[in-house]
């Protein structure tokens, strides 16, 4: 190391120390270890605007190992990002743009939410399958207005998540070779060194998955580790990673290479200690000398001069492909095209009717045929989701124009990469499986809500209607699971005009992810000229058969396969001189969203007998019903048998909601 780097490269360990120290909570032993690659990462290769941290073509940064956030924040304040060093000072505390780990939408600069260690890792993957296919539509030759890279620090505790393994399994098999990883082989977790749970032979294993790979023995050898990324940037074939033997807690004379530097402050007297093992002068804390500052904030008149670059790239593309432009700017926008909801059908009712997932397959083929940047597809499930998009060919390397993705079974890393493909931006991503693995999808689901993503989730097979599958692969709880993640709105629809509504709704009518709950067993098209159009779903809940006479006793309230049970059920109440009812409730969280005048409107208070029917568990229902009302719904597993025997067996039918309905009165 030359005196200034050495210099650049102390200032990122002692930033990120005394940030943790001043806060009294964090992580100093990644970004003091990690602090050489990550420097050498940032100054020499990472192709970025600090004034500008939205430019479509920069590079982008990814933190999978989120617990060394203050690694991150020293390189953004340093190399010029809108985060001025009272927000390191104040790291970790209320209301400060530094929080204990990465938070998109939070700071600048910040890519995609990190923490929840592996997920970063999918999310990179992600990224660069984004920018694989805008690529190759907008692309043209001589004109190559999409060649920016995906970079990523990764740690141990990434690598042996299981997220990681498939999303890697994944790119690999997709030839991403605009995904460059550097992984932080500190040989250290929060329990002590890696032996005790991790013997893999990772590069072995990364070349299995058709990677490229090659290490760098010494963590601070500057001149390795550029010349490891040159020629991992160059390989464009393959994604590439490059394993760094890094020491935690480096510079600290008692904590270097222990567990002990991983989450914890050094501890004032260690902190001094690591200043004067370091060489670095006394002062006052977050020192920054002159000469590092400068030779980071070079970092601005670079990427002024890159973005302007591509501008005048950019120029020269538009005039040659002037129909491609204007289709850039939209889809960069995040704007759906005029008239995108046009070709969306309306269904005739039929008693019959089909599953709402067919409907689905439908609509989205429809939607799919105007919206062209709408790319995604299933966790090998996709003739039963009915996910394919027709007349596309499959996204797959060399030619990666396809806009069906071929997930295969990795249902983890398929909502962790769509997260990725959103937060790039450009893409609007969907993915398919049935609901009950949402349980492998829920970390990445939660993050997606965290960060207030489009994302759109096709999750068919949602009950008991599935039937002779069983209870292994009848889902329950999986809709009061998922209506509790707060940003999440869950929409079960009951025929199949609202699964057409549904998508409208996912698409235009929420600002962040959506999953479509849909049943694999036929439902009634409902004959819309006796009830409310299925366009009042975007309110949530509505009523779908008024009871005679305008002024109900009860109300009964369903949602998706079940509310057809309430309108038969309502019919025998009349008969029998009770005024009833039906409101159809697809989304609790649409709903939420309505004035209260409407909300009251739908659910009058002072009509105390009410019934909610819904296939699953009871849980969360009474906010509706109240205290007076009543449930017909499943708590308790499925069984393996056709679906009508399975209903009939748990109680799941109209006589029920009668009874129960007449029981409460």
């Amino acid at each position: 190391m030359n005196s200034l780097d050495e210099r650049c490269v102390n200032t990122i360990r002692l930033l990120a120390a005394e940030c943790v120290e001043k806060a009294n909570s964090g992580h100093p032993g990644m970004p003091m270890g990690a602090a050489s690659m990550a420097y050498v990462l940032w100054t020499r290769f990472l192709r970025h605007n600090p004034a500008d941290p939205a430019w479509p073509a920069r590079d982008r940064f990814v933190l999978s190992a989120g617990h060394g956030s203050a690694l991150l924040y020293s390189l953004l304040h340093l190399t010029g990002y809108d985060l001025p060093i009272d927000e390191l000072i104040n790291f970790r505390q209320w209301g400060s743009r530094t929080p204990g780990h990465p938070e998109y939408g939070h700071t600048p600069g910040v890519e995609t939410t990190t923490g929840p260690l592996g997920q970063g890792f999918a999310n990179a993957v992600g990224m660069a399958l984004a920018a694989r296919y805008l690529g190759a539509r907008f692309n043209r030759p001589g004109h190559q207005i999409i060649n920016h890279r995906i970079f990523a620090i990764v740690s141990d505790g990434d690598l042996m998540e299981g997220v990681s393994h498939e999303a890697a399994s994944l790119a690999g098999h997709l030839k991403l070779g605009n995904l460059v990883f550097l992984y932080d082989d500190n040989h250290i977790t929060i329990e002590g060194g890696t032996e005790l749970s991790f013997s893999d032979d990772t590069l072995g294993r990364f070349r299995s998955y058709g990677w490229h790979v090659s290490s760098v023995e010494d963590g601070n050898a500057l001149e390795q580790i550029a010349s490891a990324v040159t020629s991992a940037v160059a390989e464009t074939d393959r994604p590439s990673l490059i394993a760094v033997r890094t020491h935690i807690g480096f510079g600290s004379p008692n904590k270097q290479g222990k567990a002990s530097a991983h989450g914890e402050p050094l501890g004032a007297e260690e902190l001094a200690l690591t200043k004067k093992n370091l060489q670095w002068p006394a002062g006052p804390p977050c020192h920054i000398p002159d000469d590092v500052r400068e030779h980071f904030r070079t970092s601005v008149e670079k990427g002024r001069r890159l973005q302007a670059e591509w501008r005048i790239r950019v120029r020269a593309w538009r005039e040659a492909h002037p129909d491609l432009a204007g289709l850039w700017r939209q889809w960069m926008s995040g704007r759906l095209p005029d008239g995108w909801d046009q070709a969306i059908p309306v269904f005739d009712p039929d008693p019959k009717g089909t599953a709402t997932r067919v409907s689905s397959g439908k609509v989205l083929n429809a939607v799919a045929a105007k919206v062209g940047n709408l790319l995604g597809g299933s966790a090998d499930l996709a003739p039963s989701n009915k996910t394919l998009i027709s007349g596309e060919e499959d996204f797959q390397a060399p030619d990666y124009s396809g806009r069906n993705l071929r997930f295969g079974v990795r249902e983890h890393a398929m909502a962790s990469i769509m997260n990725g493909m959103a937060l790039h931006g450009g893409i609007i991503p969907y993915g398919g499986t049935f609901l009950i693995f949402s349980d492998y999808m829920r970390p990445a689901m939660r993050l997606a809500a965290l960060m207030g993503l489009k994302v759109v989730y096709v999750l068919t097979h949602d009950s008991i209607g599935l039937g002779e599958d069983g209870p292994t692969h009848q889902p329950v709880e999986h809709l009061a699971s998922l209506r509790a993640i707060p940003g999440l709105t869950v929409i079960r629809p009951c025929d199949a005009n609202e699964t057409a509504e549904a998508w409208r709704t996912a698409l235009a009518g929420c600002d962040g992810p959506v999953v479509l709950a849909l049943t694999r067993q036929g439902v009634p098209t409902i004959d819309r000229s006796e009830t409310a159009p299925a366009g009042h779903l975007q309110k949530g809940a509505y009523v779908i058969k008024e009871a005679g006479g305008g002024n109900p006793t009860v109300i009964l309230i369903g949602t998706g396969s079940e509310v057809h049970l309430a309108l038969e059920a309502s019919s025998t109440l009349e008969k029998d001189g009770i005024p009833t009812r039906v409101v159809s409730m697809p989304s609790w969280e649409l709903f939420e969203a309505q004035p209260d005048d409407y909300r009251r409107s739908i659910l009058p208070p002072e009509v105390k007998a009410r019934v909610a029917v819904e296939a699953g568990v009871s849980h969360g229902w009474h906010r509706y019903t109240g205290n007076e009302g009543a449930t017909v719904s499943v708590d308790r597993f499925g069984a393996s048998a056709p679906y009508r025997e399975i209903y009939a067996n748990l109680g799941i039918t109209a006589a029920r909601v009668v009874e129960k309905a007449k029981s409460i009165l």
